[in-house]
């Protein structure tokens, strides 16, 4: 099963966070799939990769609940088909 979650990089005291699609048993630093997005919560800019957060979320992936914040605030669901708005 894959997920949509944070992954922490940056340096001590000033993480920035990738947004990643990956599989649900590997640890947060793990090998990740694909990079979907950046978020930097100290400057707070968002970069999301829409087209492929969209196509994880019809193949089944699930966000984490800060990523899904995040999309929800960008508005990513708004763009998901009717029978795939389980998220908002």
């Amino acid at each position: 099963m894959l997920k949509l979650r944070l992954k922490r990089c940056g340096r001590k005291q000033r993480a920035v966070y990738r947004i990643v699609a990956i599989d649900v048993r590997s640890r947060r630093e793990g090998k990740d799939l694909h990079k979907v997005g950046f978020y930097d919560p100290i400057k707070n800019q968002t970069y999301l990769n829409v087209t492929f957060i969209l196509y994880f979320l019809e193949r089944g992936a699930q966000p984490t609940g800060t990523v899904q914040d995040i999309l929800k605030k960008e508005g990513v669901f708004k763009e998901l088909r009717p029978n795939q708005t389980k998220f908002t």
